[in-house]
């Protein structure tokens, strides 16, 4: 062999094995470029399921109800609080609007975004066992290849807040009012001439007097339940005694039991001590007993009863014998104007705001107040207060 032919048989070999390592390379490269590729696809979908995970998570905290329809007409999206609104258990995907709200409203809503495209403050009811739910939806139609998002705003409370409103409004009219013609009643009949007769005068001036009297009382208790809604009513806090204030309260109402024959008992411990305002304290009782003298027998009793609870609760409980009161009253016998029986309220008088004002004086103390009672078995409110150091 020459050396001629030698040297092309060197770099033949030569550039062989380039080759085979140029090939190589390629190769390895482009494993690599899978490999990136596949890792990048992983690492992607990994940031997706993490986002897809954040938003069902964040829409589960929201407060508004969302349903989210595809295209087939099919929840794909259901969050915790329409779950709740609705009654069914999240995330309901794969049913029909109809099948998991079970509300024709809200199915109706969805096929109008077939023509429009969005629907606001659309109002339904919900009649429930329980409650009857009012509710706002907004719904708005998306692009391919989702169909439509329902949000529902829960106006329920609202809607209870305004009934109370306007029955508190309808309430405070028919007290002012009251005392007002009556007032106004007897002004006309001293100005149309009864002034002359003494005894006349006299008599109506103390219609005048009474009735003035009742509405500054109102007045009053308004202002103050205005004051305790909002927060504003500061407490002098202070280790009392609660026998000595329960023996206050019914000195107080003393000629009030006599004129109806009610015998008084105090027999509150003696080692009793709550932190509380002396003088809110005072009015609580007052008009508990107030309360009790009216609504008991005549020639019947009103005890007050108190103890230690435990080391940080102490209670003390007003109780009178009379006629009770109804198992379906008892859950609103502490609302503003509320009354058992409206036609002896009224003739017995008072603002029809005292056992609201009870209710609000003592949780502003942090305590609670209950009632507990039973047709012809008596009544018994009871209070529990902070406990004091004597």
């Amino acid at each position: 062999m020459t050396w001629l032919e030698i040297t092309l048989l060197i770099l033949l070999s030569g550039a062989v094995a380039a080759l085979w390592w140029q090939r190589g390379r390629a190769a390895r490269l482009q494993e690599q470029h899978k490999r990136e590729l596949v890792s990048q696809k992983e690492s992607r979908a990994a940031e997706l399921e993490a986002q897809a995970g954040q938003t069902a998570a964040l829409f589960d905290r929201m407060v508004e109800g969302i349903i989210v329809v595809g295209q087939d007409g099919l929840i794909s999206l259901a969050n915790r609080a329409a779950g709740t609104l609705f009654n069914f258990t999240p995330p309901a995907t794969g049913r029909s609007v109809m099948e998991a709200t079970r509300h024709h409203d809200v199915a109706a809503v969805v096929a109008r975004l077939e023509t429009e495209p969005e629907v606001l403050s659309h109002e339904l009811r919900i009649d429930g066992l329980a409650e009857t739910r009012y509710l706002q939806v907004n719904a708005l139609a998306l692009r391919a290849p989702d169909g439509a998002i329902l949000v529902f705003h829960d106006l329920t409370r609202l809607r209870q807040l305004e009934a109370v409103r306007q029955e508190f409004v309808a309430n405070v009219s028919h007290e002012l009012r009251t005392p007002l013609s009556l007032i106004k009643s007897a002004a006309e009949t001293l100005i149309d001439g009864g002034r002359k007769d003494p005894a006349v005068t006299m008599r109506f001036l103390e219609i005048i007097d009474k009735h003035a009297n009742r509405l500054t009382l109102l007045i009053d208790d308004l202002l103050l339940l205005a004051r305790l809604d909002s927060g504003r009513v500061e407490l002098n806090l202070q280790p009392l005694s609660l026998r000595n204030a329960a023996q206050e309260a019914l000195d107080d109402a003393a000629l009030i039991a006599r004129a109806r024959d009610v015998r008084l008992e105090n027999r509150v411990a003696e080692d009793a001590i709550a932190n509380a305002d002396p003088n809110r304290l005072r009015q609580v009782l007052a008009n508990l007993i107030d309360n009790a003298i009216k609504y008991g027998h005549a020639g019947g009793k009103v005890s007050l009863t108190g103890r230690s609870v435990d080391p940080a609760r102490v209670e003390i409980t007003v109780a009178d014998d009379g006629p009770g009161i109804p198992a379906e009253a008892k859950a609103r016998i502490f609302e503003r104007f509320y009354r058992v029986d409206k036609a002896r309220s009224r003739e017995q008088g008072g603002t029809g705001l005292g056992l609201a004002i009870v209710k609000n004086v003592v949780q502003a103390h942090g305590g609670d107040v209950r009632v507990e009672s039973a047709p012809g078995g008596g009544t018994e409110f009871f209070i529990t207060l902070p406990a004091g150091k004597a």
